[in-house]
């Protein structure tokens, strides 16, 4: 339970920088908010076993982390215009 919590804390942390770091007005509470910082974690994780990075089972730097959370936010800016 604690590493749940934990994670969903990191991912807070990680959603409010990314959104800090990307310009423009996106209106997301602070649960999508936490959950665009995990969903950021999990991809840069994914990406980084992908090519090479990181073994199976290593967790995302907090940069990488963030680069996945931007990635992640500017597609779900690209999807919301339209």
């Amino acid at each position: 339970m604690l590493s749940l919590l934990g994670t969903l804390l990191i991912g807070l942390v990680v959603g409010l920088i990314a959104r800090a770091v990307k310009p423009g007005n996106d209106k997301l509470g602070w649960i999508m908010t936490s959950l665009l910082g995990v969903a950021g974690s999990f991809l840069a994780s994914y990406v980084g076993m992908a090519m090479g990075w990181y073994q199976q089972g290593d967790a995302a730097g907090w940069i990488a982390s963030v680069m996945g959370a931007i990635v992640l936010l500017v597609l779900f800016s690209l999807i919301k215009s339209k």
